[in-house]
């Protein structure tokens, strides 16, 4: 299955997932998207992931959701930036997510960081997605 916005179908996988108490997914794996797991990880946001090998030099990315009180912590995540309609912002423009409460992860020449981190590097980039 060809799939044009990779990113945009591993967010809705992570959306769907949490909605119906998955308390893991998997999807075809790629750099891109473990980076955007390691940094989702790493914020609190997810529990876990790994990525595992299949035959034909085939890759899996699984991911463990995270739940509080049997509700999942992402209350919502949302892609900004499609392939079609790329958003770029400046470091005086880096947006904030619920007035901080949630991250905005950006494309930076320093790979995928989080809006917090771009201003502390004083880097701007392409608006991935939001999470909260």
């Amino acid at each position: 299955m060809n799939i044009s916005d990779p990113i945009a179908d591993m967010l809705t996988r992570i959306r769907n997932a949490g909605r119906v108490s998955h308390p893991e997914l998997s999807m075809p794996a790629s750099r891109l998207k473990a980076t955007l797991a390691e940094l989702l990880k790493r914020e609190g946001y997810i529990k876990d992931f790994r990525v595992e090998d299949l035959e034909n030099n085939k890759k899996n990315l699984i991911i463990t959701l995270k739940y509080l009180d049997d509700k999942h912590v992402i209350s919502g995540i949302k892609r900004i930036s499609c392939p079609s309609c790329r958003v770029y912002v400046g470091v005086a423009d880096i947006p904030r997510v619920l007035g901080g409460l949630g991250i905005s992860v950006l494309s930076t020449p320093n790979g995928l960081i989080t809006g917090k981190q771009a201003k502390k590097k004083n880097v701007g980039g392409e608006v991935v997605c939001y999470c909260w």
